[in-house]
This record gives structure tokens, C-alpha cells and sequence, in this order.
């Protein structure tokens, strides 16, 4: 067991945490505020914002798991609202960064491979091309593609209107192939599978409306199939603000993780764009 931090703001703290945390965490948070302490020399209420970041970097540059870390930080953050107040937290980002997960976008070709997998004339198989394609023509989320009702989709204009995260709507094109899918799965099988005045246009084998879940069984990952529609667009050339308002993205930032997935189309387009390539 560690032994007491001559500290008298950490005992305090350590003692308000003993009535509603475990032992073990209580200890835990003992010996990380102890090391802290001998990190900066002198008591942690004191730290400036500059010496807490390189705390943290001191954190990362020995190695730790990043669950490790983020015990660590708990303990300070804890620590700084029982003794400054949460108002007077110094201003620094006491989190572990985490590892950038590039998008899994399937090629081109490897699109067509799977949607060519969905191939049939039965209710069911024009229904289960016909959400695919999509998806992948609209960059849909699963919730967004089930969702829909008859009255989003307009052939006319040749547009999607989408319902996305937090109510926000948009309108996405509708592609030439999801165009002509989505018309034989209206005329030829959602008749014969509806039950009633259903407005979905998605529905169950049931005649009721499609939930997730069951296009999940269908299509184990279909936001590859999203990832998939960024990334194509991304390497066609389009500008990552179309792209972002076409994903629906409420950050720019998000929809910025595609450009980092193709380094080499990346390199091609600076060669043949810049003067001094």
C-alpha cells in the first residue's frame, strides 16, 4: 500500500473518494497522484497548464496501454474538481489520444462483387439490391435506409430525402443503378410483400417495415457500404465539403478521416496539380 502523500488537498480528496469508490481505487488513485506529485515537485493544485501536458506526454513516451492512461488522467481530473472547482480546471486536454481508425472502404470492385451477390428475381432478392445499392449510392447510414418512406425517394429529380443523426434532413442524388433497382423492387416486389397501408419503403418479408437488425443478417457491415460511397467520391475528385454535407456529417473533421485513406491517389493528384511537383 502506498503511504500518505504529504499532501494535505490529496488526503482530503483520497478521503471523500474512500465513502463512495472501492479500496482498490482509492489506492489506485493514491499512487497515481503520488507520481504525479513527484513528476512536478510540488503539490498537483499548483500545476499549470503546461506542466500537465507534459505529464501526459510523459504518460505516452513510457509506453502505457492507453486504458492505463486514462486511469491515470481520471485521478488528476478528479483531483483539480475537488480542489480548484471544475470552473478552474486549467484548460488542457487530459485524455490519451486515440489511434486514428482509418474508414474500411471496400474498392470499387469489390462493391460490385458483393451487390452481384444479391442477384434474383424474387421479392425478397429485388428488395435486398435494391437497399444495398442504396445505401451505397446515397452513403446512407442503416437507420437513414430504413427509415425512408415512399414519399423520400423522387425520380423525377432524381433525389433522396434523408432523415439523419439529431434530426437533421438532407437531400442526396439518387444514382442512375439504385435508380433502376429501387423501380423494379417497387413495381415487381414491394406489392407483393406489404401488409397494408405501410408508408416504409423498405418492408419485412412480414409486409411491416424494415428494422436494422434484420439488414444487418443481411449484409453483415453495411457501413462499409457508406465508407465505401466517401471514399469513391473522395478519389473521383470531389471536395471534402460535398462530401461532408452528403454523409451528413455535422463536423468537418469527420468527413476529413477519408483523406487520409488513399495516400497514393493523394500523390497523384499533387503531381499532376502542382507547378512544382
Amino acid at each position: 500500500m502506498t503511504g500518505p502523500t504529504r499532501d494535505p488537498e490529496v488526503e482530503a480528496f483520497l478521503a471523500v473518494s474512500a465513502a463512495r469508490l472501492a479500496p482498490r481505487t482509492v489506492e489506485a488513485y493514491r499512487r497515481d497522484l503520488v507520481a504525479l506529485t513527484d513528476f512536478l515537485g510540488h503539490k498537483p493544485s499548483q500545476a499549470t497548464p503546461e506542466e500537465l501536458e507534459r505529464y501526459v506526454a510523459e504518460l505516452r513516451a513510457r509506453g502505457l496501454a492507453a486504458t492505463t492512461i486514462a486511469r491515470k488522467l481520471a485521478a488528476v481530473r478528479a483531483l483539480l474538481r475537488f480542489t480548484l472547482g471544475a470552473a478552474r480546471v486549467p484548460d488542457v486536454q487530459l485524455a490519451p489520444r486515440r489511434a486514428r481508425r482509418l474508414p474500411d472502404a471496400p474498392k470499387s470492385e469489390e462493391v460490385d462483387a458483393v451487390l452481384d451477390q444479391y442477384a434474383g428475381v424474387d421479392p425478397l432478392a429485388l428488395r435486398n439490391r435494391a437497399l444495398l445499392e442504396l445505401i451505397y449510392s446515397a452513403g446512407l447510414r442503416s437507420r437513414e435506409a430504413v427509415d425512408l418512406d415512399l414519399g423520400d425517394v423522387d425520380f423525377e429529380q432524381e433525389a433522396v430525402h434523408v432523415r439523419g443523426k439529431g434530426g437533421k434532413e438532407r437531400v442526396v442524388p439518387l444514382g442512375e443503378e439504385a435508380a433502376y433497382r429501387l423501380r423494379l423492387y417497387l413495381d415487381d416486389a414491394r406489392p407483393q410483400l406489404v401488409n397494408g397501408a405501410v408508408d416504409a419503403l423498405f418492408v419485412s418479408a412480414r409486409g411491416r417495415r424494415l428494422d436494422t437488425s434484420t439488414l444487418r443478417r443481411l449484409f453483415p457491415h453495411p457501413h462499409r457500404l457508406r465508407h465505401a460511397f466517401a471514399t469513391h467520391l473522395l478519389e473521383g475528385g470531389a471536395d471534402l465539403r460535398v462530401i461532408q454535407e452528403l454523409l451528413g456529417h455535422s463536423s468537418l473533421s469527420t468527413t476529413q478521416t477519408y483523406s487520409h485513406v488513399d495516400g497514393k491517389r493523394l500523390r497523384k493528384v499533387y503531381d499532376r496539380a502542382h507547378p512544382r511537383s
